[in-house]
This record gives structure tokens, C-alpha cells and sequence, in this order.
């Protein structure tokens, strides 16, 4: 995503507030009375919620998104329908074929219509009927090539359905990211201005110096860039997800709730199972293994003759007698054309067996890589948790207390500081890939995470 590399440059989550809020403070107390501003209170969090600040609506749960989607997705309703017309294949191709009615007219001794119809017995009205019969068992044939066709074809939208949801969940995933950090770092922004006014204040009654002015001022340039940056993205971001869900580009902003961390409950070997068994994809094509296989017997059937019978009814004068007539045909088929449908066929059926093969080993080997992706990010998450996060603020927090007693320069707390910050985004930016992870292996696997 834009912006992201650059963003880590200076801005958190709400984990940070109290440390921000703290580093205020301390800049306050450091600046003395040079400063008439009253600090803001510490037990208010500094980063308000980003639905609060931004926009008047209510957050949009991601559940709620995704059955909207499934609804009203262009690209999902063309694929069902797709099926639904594959369905009607079958009964199609399997049905008799058309009748053929037939009316001559016989004249005798001149081209005329009913020449000799009076005084000859040859000239006749006659009334027919033709019906072609395809040797038994190519009918059925012709429908099961054509049902697994359908069941390809319905695989084949089940797998464009999780296609989108996933697309959708991977994209709401990253606006949630974008829209929390961006109330924080508007936070921050306020918070630096006032640090900058402190460090100023100091300068000018000689407690600082030049230098730590410019890079607060530098820090408060970074933010204004960072803040276009996410404004770009989240514009970009949303319009992606209103395309998912068929929504006009001019409807309200989306706004996203707040990014949880879900458990994976299941073991690898249990995805892969699933994957096996419910992926679309290799469903899709292991239907069309049976339907290649009814193809090549379907050929082998072809080799027999087809049939036609016929009946006419031949009406004369009155004063002579009517003619019947049935006739019974035998269509024999180009044994040279046959056998060349017959090795089509069979081609066709191993390659089918090939793709089926390299789309289960497609599909197995990124369950394993999204399930490896997923355990290692929890174990990421844990030490950002339990480890870096709590360790950067001590950090902080100790070289607060010493720039406040004159024992060490502002460089060093700014660095501190940025590594909280950086840490916290760090954190939210893991968040969206462990999740991202959950959200490819629901989709390949077919299963449901809480």
C-alpha cells in the first residue's frame, strides 16, 4: 500500500495515547511558564476514534459488507446466472431431434401443381412425418457430459463468490489500517505543534537550541505528508470496496470497525482435508475429469449408426386408390472422423487428470504457506505484545524522566518517542497481515473463523 513505508516515520495506534499525552506534559513541565497553553487532560485519549472524527456514520461491520457482496456483486450475479444457463444444457442435448413434417405434391404429364391428379392414379397430395433416433445411449450420454459440465460451472461461481468476499476482506483490512492510524496521527500532529511551541519557548529563554526547533518542525512536515498520504489511500481503498459491493462511487464513506486479532483454531492438516474436499477450484476441476470421461464415452458410442424413420401418407382421386409408405434409414458414421473424436477425447480426459493434479498441489501448497503465514504472525504479535511494545515505552518513559532533570538531549527522547510510535504501527501493520492470512485460508479451505 502507499504510504505505509513512509507513515512509519512517526505515528501509533491508540495504544500510545497515554505515552503521547505524557510526552506533552513533560514537554510542558520542561518549557516552564514560557508557554501559556493549559495541557490536555491525560486520562483523555489523545487519538479519537476515526468514525468520530471523520465521519458522521456508524463503523460497518465486515460480516455485514461481505453479505452485501454476495448480494449485490456484479461479477458474483453474472457467474450464477452463468450456471443456472449451464443447468439448462442437459435437457437440452438429450432430447430427440426435431421432428420434420414434409407435404408433397406429385403431378403426372406436366409441371403444373395437380397435373394428372383426376385422370391418373400416380398424381397424389402426400402427408409425411421424420424422425432421426441416435443409437441408445448416446442421449444419456450427451446430458451427463453436459450435467458435469454444470457442476464445473457451479464450482466455478462458488469459487468467484470467495474470490470476491476474499478481495473484499483483504481490502476493508487495509482501510481499517489507514482509518485508525489516520485519527492517530492527526492526534499527533496536534500534540507535535504544542511540543514545537515548548521546544521554541525553550530557545528563547536559552534552554534549548536551534536545532531541536528545525526538527520538530521537520517531524510537524512529515505528518502533514503523511496525513495526504492516508487521505489518498483511504479514498482509494473505499472506492475499491464499493466496487465489490455494486454501491455507487458517490455513496457515503465506509467506515470500519476496529481491528481484532481471531484465533486459528484448526490444524494444518485439517485445512489441507478441507481444501481437498470443499476448495471450488479443484472441484471445478475434478468435474471436469468426469465430465472428459463421459466425452471419451461418449466417442466410443459415436462409432455406432444412428437412425431415421419416415412415414408418408399419399392421398389420390377419389377414384383411385391411396398409397403408404414407411421407410427406415441407418446413418453410418465416418469411422476415420470417429477415431479422431474418439483421441481428442481421450487427450483431453489426461489433461484434465493434469490440471486436476496441478490445481490440488496449487491450492495445497498455499493453505501451507497462508497457515505458516498465520501461526508465525500470532507469534509475532505475541512479542509485539509482550516484548517490544511495553519495552519501547519503558524506554520512553525513562529517557522522559531524564531529559526532564537536563541529563539527556531532545534527539534522544524524540528517538525514543518515534520508537513507540513506530512499534505501535508496526503492531497494526502485523495485525492486517495475520488477519489477511485467516482471510485467504477461509477462502481456499472453506471454513469459517469467529
Amino acid at each position: 500500500m502507499q504510504s505505509i513505508g513512509l507513515s512509519r516515520i512517526f505515528f501509533g495506534c491508540t495504544r500510545i495515547s497515554s505515552i503521547s499525552a505524557a510526552l506533552f506534559v513533560g514537554m510542558m513541565a520542561i518549557g516552564g511558564n514560557a508557554v501559556a497553553q493549559e495541557p490536555p487532560n491525560p486520562q483523555r485519549p489523545v487519538a479519537e476514534s476515526p468514525a468520530m472524527a471523520e465521519h458522521a456514520g456508524a463503523p460497518t461491520s465486515l460480516h455485514e459488507l461481505v453479505q452485501e457482496a454476495e448480494q449485490k456483486n456484479p461479477q458474483i450475479a453474472a457467474s450464477f446466472h452463468a450456471w443456472q444457463a449451464s443447468r439448462n444444457v442437459p435437457k437440452q442435448v438429450s432430447a430427440l431431434p426435431e421432428t420434420q413434417l414434409s407435404v408433397q405434391q406429385f403431378s403426372v404429364g406436366s409441371p403444373r401443381p395437380f397435373a394428372g391428379y383426376s385422370n391418373s392414379e400416380f398424381a397424389y397430395i402426400g402427408f409425411g412425418a421424420s424422425q432421426d433416433l441416435p443409437y441408445p445411449g448416446k442421449r444419456q450420454l450427451r446430458a451427463s457430459v453436459a450435467e458435469h459440465e454444470a457442476d464445473s460451472m457451479g464450482a466455478q461461481t462458488d469459487s468467484v463468490r470467495r474470490s470476491v468476499v476474499g478481495n473484499l476482506k483483504m481490502v476493508y483490512f487495509h482501510l481499517a489500517y489507514i482509518q485508525q492510524t489516520l485519527g492517530i496521527l492527526k492526534k499527533s500532529d496536534e500534540l507535535l505543534n504544542q511540543v514545537q511551541q515548548a521546544t521554541e519557548a525553550r530557545y528563547r529563554v536559552g534552554q534549548g537550541n536551534q536545532q531541536d526547533v528545525l526538527k520538530s518542525q521537520l517531524q510537524h512536515t512529515k505528518i502533514l505528508q503523511e496525513i495526504a498520504h492516508h487521505h489518498q489511500e483511504e479514498g482509494l481503498l473505499e472506492a475499491q470496496i464499493k466496487q465489490f459491493l455494486g454501491r455507487p462511487q458517490e455513496s457515503p464513506d465506509i467506515v470500519t470497525e476496529t481491528l481484532t486479532a481471531r484465533s486459528l483454531s484448526y490444524a494444518a492438516a485439517e485445512l489441507l482435508q478441507r481444501a481437498r474436499e470443499q476448495n471450488p477450484d479443484v472441484q471445478s476441476k475434478a468435474a471436469s475429469i468426469r465430465q472428459q470421461e463421459a466425452q471419451v464415452d461418449l466417442a466410443h458410442k459415436n462409432f455406432r449408426p444412428d437412425f431415421n424413420v419416415q412415414y408418408t401418407y399419399e392421398h389420390t382421386a377419389s377414384q383411385f386408390r391411396d398409397y403408404y409408405m414407411a421407410t427406415f434409414g441407418i446413418r453410418l458414421p465416418n469411422r476415420g472422423r470417429q477415431r479422431a473424436e474418439l483421441a481428442e477425447a481421450q487427450e483431453n480426459q489426461e489433461r484434465a487428470r493434469r490440471e486436476l493434479d496441478a490445481e490440488s498441489q496449487r491450492v495445497l501448497s498455499e493453505v501451507q504457506q497462508q497457515y505458516v503465514r498465520a501461526k508465525t504472525s500470532e507469534e509475532r504479535l505475541k512479542i509485539y505484545n509482550d516484548g517490544l511494545v511495553p519495552q519501547s515505552e519503558a524506554t520512553f518513559r525513562s529517557a522522559l524522566s531524564a531529559y526532564q532533570l537536563n541529563k539527556q538531549d531532545f534527539e534522544s527522547l524524540l528517538s525514543g518517542f518515534l520508537d513507540v510510535l513506530n512499534l505501535d504501527l508496526e503492531y497494526r501493520s502485523e495485525l492486517v497481515e495475520h488477519e489477511s492470512a485467516l482471510a485467504e485460508l477461509e477462502r481456499l479451505t472453506g471454513v469459517s473463523l469467529p
